[in-house]
């Protein structure tokens, strides 16, 4: 049974929804409270509203702060990637590795976990990623260092603002710039 919850952050209502074992979804900001919770439920009919249990205080304290923009750690939450495929698994837990603001290529990536070519396949996981900025899948941009895809509310816009957080430095100032390529 997973509980869930809303927590104000300095970037908008930030959803959560968790299990005994960690955190199994983070829902990035919609244009509103109803609107993160909508997404947030979306594929969670029987998640029971709750606070978070004592285990995730100091992830959800981090959260806060990582969206102020303060440097903040957020590899050690507890997690919960119960039903995630085992590629996807293997590609999150390299990307939990990634220090703040470092970004790699959806192809670096493929290359890190001995999948090389399968930058597509990166892609295909980074949009399904069921808990964004814990798990940094906005670190992972396109080739080139392009912004790629994103798949929370405000696409693109969103991943760049994340990594304006971190000060992360893309090579590109211009937002037209953001065009999807491996």
């Amino acid at each position: 049974m997973l509980s869930y919850c809303l927590i104000a952050t300095a970037f908008g209502p930030v959803g959560l929804a968790w299990s005994e074992k960690g955190i199994a979804r983070l829902q990035l900001p919609g244009v509103d409270s109803a609107a993160t919770l909508k997404l947030l439920l979306r594929d969670l009919p029987d998640a029971e509203e709750s606070h978070p249990p004592a285990m995730l205080e100091a992830t959800v304290a981090a959260l806060q702060r990582y969206f102020t923009g303060t440097r903040t750690d957020l590899a050690d939450a507890p997690l919960d990637l119960d039903g995630v495929p085992d590629f996807h698994r293997t590609l999150y837990e390299e990307m939990l590795k990634l220090g703040w603001g470092e970004t790699v290529t959806y192809g670096e990536l493929a290359e890190r976990v001995e999948a090389a070519g399968a930058a597509q396949s990166v892609g295909t996981a980074m949009g399904r990623n069921p808990i964004p900025v814990i798990v940094p899948c906005h670190r992972v941009l396109a080739s080139g260092n392009k912004l790629g895809g994103f798949s929370a509310p405000g696409g693109g816009r969103t991943k760049l603002k994340l990594l304006e957080i971190e000060g992360a430095r893309l090579g590109f100032t211009d937002p037209r710039q953001m065009a999807f390529a491996f």
